[in-house]
């Protein structure tokens, strides 16, 4: 039992790394899935904790604080929207696991809901910012183009769009599940390699300066209302034109200044608040889980280079699989 601890507690400190983004897995990709992949190792790293503890809820519900106070404290800038898509694997995955036996139909379950979730949540998001007009502009596109191609329909744009996208990410759920199921069967049965690795090893890195969030947001804001301001003057007729577009712009900017500068803050505040009251809790297990932070850089990028021999595909799951089966097992000098 002391060693499934181990592992464990090694676990959750992957899950904090791959949370933070400080040097992940996904750096290596430069991949536009990042989220899906993010979230897909999300529930990798939740279905192996599960694997290996003994009172599954509890383990797993202890890893999600641990992992929440890491990703408060190396990522400030995370919007509140980010911590629910986190705590939503993770009870969610937790109650799965508890309440049913551990096999590959939990996993598919656990991916499809999952991803389903990140993807609705996403939706729910644009109606609120935007409402109804975001989905206006795009039937008015839509309209557009299949008179331009003389397509005659009456299925409106949207409803294919939304029922493509959630295809999309159910579909990706499903292959997440059996992904998983195939990365655990290898991190089960790969032979235990201990890593000996001395600080003096570990190379330098350089900080990285990342975009802050919100001018990311600010940038998807003016192109989705420049979208939408340009379907309702040009292609929208005499009931929408400039009036509707300055409407929108109104509204969005109201909504938005209201989450950003009020009810955003103020849930943040909230989380916050409750994770500084658990981190005195958990102080030994979040110093232990950061300072494995640098050894987990090495390994990986030592996995990256020790699975160069394979190609596409077939690299990217034995990397994965490799990459958390050394770093679970590895030992420090001490040890």
């Amino acid at each position: 039992m002391k060693n499934n601890k181990s592992i464990i507690d090694k676990l959750t400190a992957l899950w904090a790394l791959n949370e933070s983004g400080l040097g992940g897995f996904l750096h290596v990709f430069n991949s536009p899935f990042t989220g899906l992949i993010v979230g897909g190792v999300a529930i990798l790293l939740i279905s192996l904790i599960a694997n290996y503890a003994e009172n599954k809820w509890q383990s797993i519900l202890k890893a999600l604080v641990i992992v929440l106070i890491i990703k408060m404290a190396v990522s400030p800038y995370s919007p509140f929207a980010a911590y629910i898509s986190v705590s939503f694997q993770a009870v969610f995955g937790a109650f799965l696991f508890t309440k049913f036996s551990w096999k590959g139909a939990t996993l598919i379950v656990l991916g499809m809901v999952t991803f389903l979730q990140s993807a609705l949540q996403k939706l729910i998001v644009l109606t609120v910012v935007y409402g109804a007009d975001i989905w206006d502009a795009i039937n008015i596109y839509g309209a557009w183009i299949q008179n331009k191609i003389s397509l005659i329909t009456e299925t409106s744009t949207t409803s294919v769009l939304i029922t493509l996208y959630l295809l999309i990410y159910g579909i990706c759920g499903f292959l997440a599940g059996l992904f998983i199921k195939s990365m655990i069967k290898i991190i089960v049965q790969k032979k235990e390699t201990d890593f000996y690795i001395h600080m003096q090893d570990l190379p330098s890195e350089a900080i990285q300066r990342k975009t802050s969030f919100k001018t990311k947001v600010i940038w998807v804001w003016l192109i989705t209302v420049a979208i939408i301001v340009l379907a309702f003057t040009f292609f929208g007729g005499p009931m929408f034109g400039w009036k509707k577009a300055i409407y929108v712009i109104l509204r969005s900017f109201l909504i938005l200044m209201l989450w950003y500068l009020v009810l955003g803050p103020l849930l943040l505040k909230a989380v916050q608040k409750y994770l500084n009251k658990k981190e005195s809790q958990y102080e030994a297990d979040i110093t232990n889980a950061m300072d494995l932070f640098p050894y987990f850089r090495q390994i990986i990028s030592f996995t990256w280079r020790d699975t160069k021999h394979l190609k596409g595909y077939s690299r990217f799951k034995y990397f994965i699989a490799y990459s958390i089966s050394n770093c679970i097992h590895f030992k420090l000098p001490a040890e």
